[in-house]
């Protein structure tokens, strides 16, 4: 019996092996992953940020409003929810590897054939015909198709897992940017009520001027059309900030209970973050997207893989021990037991070109997951470029548009003296006006701007994020993982 069987799964090996060999198409990838050594990265590792980087700016609001952020965003929660899908899905592939057994149970009334291998007395007559078996299959998974679907799962769950990083690093990047936004509407509040004050002092003036003869009534109309004017700013600036709070409490996951617990903000904007001055060379092993698209790599090659093992047939050992019998009060019995056990096949002979489809098709994934990764990493090497020229840029512009302040204020301290004593003019001193306002309203978009792209900076980095020990996928893994891929052709 032994040798029989053994000779049975030699057949079926062999035959299985010369059914196999003869359609798979020679599909091949054609795409590979971006060279590192070609990105320019040369600059130092920069100093990891602590994992709670906006505790840096010593504001106990924005602290709290980011925990919420963290714990309760829905974007955040939506990757979690897809990181235990891809999770879910790996161990379910884990479990085709191992036997798997169920019991069927099944009592029919039948009409036996009289013409069948039922003999009499029971053929021409109904009887009860009953079978509870156990069933047990155990997929061989002689050419890895298996074990290629369980690689894919882990690369995609991995995939996953690095997705709820890159959410947390997007998600406190759109944060920090909407709260720095807060800060900038209430300086843009207080440069609309100082501009409103000086503009009544300019319409006071300009009566009292008036009432001596020294001006005329469209001058005093101008200064109250500007005085108006200030007063609409101060309007549109108050439900600009109101807008930005709506945003904060969105992202923290609240509604609009939260709006009056959000009051002006008080970060140290110049807080010293850990801030690179150059391209970092190890910038692909920092950031997580990257990970993940290089991840992604990996899944694509093995679900080629897996579909490239679909032109050979299926090997399982199946076994059933149970009870079959005819009649209610025979089912249970010895002499109603059956059992065996021995190899099945499955063998693709003719699909209409279905599994060549699907080959071309996980051949053309693993090329859209290269594509991807190059992208990713041509947008992040981009990405981290523009931050680090925006800092340098508004670090100098900052300091420059600090000595457009300075005097624009002493211009217009000097107008309004002179115009006090009639020394000069209503023009000069609405100019004066106009380009301390200018300069005001300049000074807080550049210090705006300068926070946020120095956090940009931060996030382009990596932020917090650890990355696990991994080699680089355009000089080891990914690169052979194509070659490897573009080979396995029978």
């Amino acid at each position: 019996m032994k040798s029989h069987l053994a000779n049975l799964c030699a057949s079926l090996l062999s035959a299985s092996i010369l059914a196999g060999c003869v359609s798979a198409p020679p599909t091949e990838p054609q795409l590979k992953p971006v060279e590192t050594a070609k990105l320019g990265l040369d600059g130092a590792s920069p100093p990891r940020a602590q994992v709670e980087w906006w505790k840096t700016f010593k504001d106990p609001q924005i602290d709290r409003l980011a925990a919420q952020v963290m714990a309760n965003n829905p974007t955040l929660q939506g990757a979690l929810g897809r990181m235990r899908a891809a999770e879910a899905v790996l161990a379910a592939n884990r479990t085709m590897t191992y036997p798997q057994a169920d019991l069927n149970g099944q009592e029919q009334r039948i009409l036996f054939s009289k013409d069948y291998i039922i003999p009499p007395p029971y053929g021409g007559t109904f009887r009860w015909y009953g079978q509870l078996t156990a069933n047990m299959t155990w997929n061989l998974d002689f050419w890895g198709k298996q074990a290629s679907l369980i690689e894919q799962a882990r690369g995609t769950a991995e995939a996953a897992a690095l997705d709820v990083a890159a959410a947390h690093l997007a998600i406190s990047g759109a944060f920090a940017q909407t709260y720095i936004n807060l800060v900038q509407a209430y300086q843009d509040s207080d440069i609309a009520d100082a501009t409103v004050k000086e503009r009544q002092t300019i319409l006071q003036l300009t009566q009292d001027r008036a009432k001596q003869g020294l001006e005329s009534e469209a001058a005093v109309e101008q200064a109250r059309a500007l005085l108006a004017a200030g007063k609409v700013d101060q309007t549109r600036i108050a439900a600009v900030r109101e807008t930005l709070v709506h945003a904060l409490a969105a992202l923290a996951g609240q509604g609009a209970e939260a709006y009056g617990s959000i009051v002006r903000p008080t970060p140290q904007l110049d807080t010293a973050l850990p801030l690179p001055d150059k391209l970092p060379v190890d910038l692909l092993s920092r950031r997580p997207d990257i990970l993940a698209a290089r991840a992604r790599i990996t899944a694509a090659t093995a679900g080629r893989e897996a579909a490239h093992a679909a032109f050979y047939p299926d090997i399982n050992l199946v076994a059933l021990v149970g009870f079959q019998a005819i009649g209610l009060s025979n089912l249970i019995g010895g002499n109603s037991l059956t059992y065996g056990a021995g190899p099945a096949i499955h063998m693709p002979l003719f699909d209409a070109g279905r599994i060549r489809a699907q080959y071309a098709g996980a051949t053309a994934g693993l090329d859209l997951a290269v594509a991807d990764y190059n992208n990713a990493v041509l947008g992040a090497v981009r990405q981290t470029a523009d931050a680090l020229t925006q800092v340098r840029a508004l670090t100098e512009q900052r300091k420059q548009q600090a000595e457009v302040l300075t005097s624009a204020e002493r211009a217009l301290a000097l107008a309004e003296s002179r115009y006090k004593s009639g020394l000069s003019t209503q023009i000069a001193v609405l100019t004066a006006e106009s380009s301390l306002l200018a300069a005001r309203q300049g000074m807080a978009a550049i210090t705006a701007h300068l926070a946020t792209q120095r956090v940009a900076l931060l996030l382009c980095v990596g932020g917090a994020f650890e990355p696990p020990p991994v080699t680089d996928v355009a000089t080891t893994g990914g690169a052979s993982a194509v070659q490897t891929a573009s080979t396995t052709t029978p």
